[in-house]
């Protein structure tokens, strides 16, 4: 199994447009700390690869990764980009599919069914996009793994980790606890599993499960500790208040990801997360736990 980390900043990317906190400053002075919103590209067999997360900066994200490139073969048109799936119905990891609108041979979304209709019937992108390309759905429902395309190896499967809905969609839809979910990664030919959990409200015992089980563990790394959004002046609400469980404190997951067997990285980080920078103290706690922190670009071969 091959991962391409195309991404790894929570909403707003790093530097955010309209901040000038340290972490935004600092990445404005010192380019390479830049991140773009958290995504992932799966290798699916061949030279298909399908997009975790189609997000603002998806465009970008393309033409940074060569393996994703159009124009194998005669055809100038073809591109290896076969798919998406999505791990939540946010603003930040929805809004790049109005990208994909020249995508000759339509587009095949994988989405839990809220998060299907939040992205058709809230913003609408079914019927802004079928002019220009045709966007085919199929529904991830958690204990029903489903291949990446045809005859791939590479299959997914969904674990529920947050009820949370995005804010557009309020109001709208079932209370569900697949507004937001964890894909299990898994290669049938290898048994080489991976686990992406861009967002993580609760720690159930199925993901617990998974986590011991794969070989890969990529988890929400929003916030280094439960009061970080409060001291940074911009909410009220502490992490888990938003829908985010901390890296460190007591409520956090650094205790719980240290003691797995497999590869273990934080992604999603917040502008305001002190490992925006890569001198942050913070990083000689996770060495010590044996945690790293993913970096855009990253090749995770398993």
């Amino acid at each position: 199994m091959q991962l391409q980390v195309l991404g790894t900043a929570a909403g707003g990317g790093l530097p955010q447009w309209n901040c000038a906190c340290p972490g935004c400053t600092g990445a404005r002075a010192h380019p390479e700390r830049r991140r773009r919103h958290a995504a992932l590209a799966v290798h699916a067999g061949e030279d298909r690869w399908y997009l975790v997360n189609a997000t603002p900066d998806l465009a970008d994200q393309i033409e940074a990764t060569p393996a994703l490139h159009p124009g194998a073969g005669p055809d100038a048109r073809r591109t290896p980009v076969a798919g998406v799936v999505l791990t939540d119905a946010e603003l930040d990891h929805t809004l790049g599919l109005a990208r994909l609108r020249e995508a000759r041979d339509g587009v095949e979304v994988l989405a839990t069914a809220p998060v299907r209709d939040a992205v058709r019937e809230g913003l609408r992108l079914d019927t802004v996009l079928d002019p220009y390309t045709r966007v085919r759905w199929r529904e991830l429902t958690p204990g029903h793994a489903l291949p990446l395309g045809a005859g791939s190896h590479i299959h997914v499967d969904a674990l529920p980790v947050s009820a949370k809905r995005p804010r557009y969609a309020a109001g709208t839809g079932p209370d569900a606890d697949t507004w937001s979910v964890a894909l299990r990664l898994t290669d049938s030919a290898t048994g080489a599993t991976a686990l992406y959990a861009p967002s993580l409200a609760a720690w159930s015992d199925a993901f617990d499960a998974a986590a011991r089980d794969a070989d890969c563990v990529l988890v929400d790394g929003t916030f280094w500790d439960d009061d970080e959004p409060v001291h940074a002046g911009f909410t009220a609400r502490t992490a888990t208040a938003m829908g985010h469980r901390p890296i460190a404190g007591p409520t956090g997951t650094a205790h719980r990801l240290a003691g797995l067997p497999g590869r273990v990285l934080y992604t999603h980080l917040n502008n305001t997360n002190p490992l925006g920078d890569p001198h942050a103290e913070q990083y000689k706690l996770l060495a010590e736990w044996g945690i790293e922190v993913a970096a855009d670009g990253m090749v995770i071969e398993l």
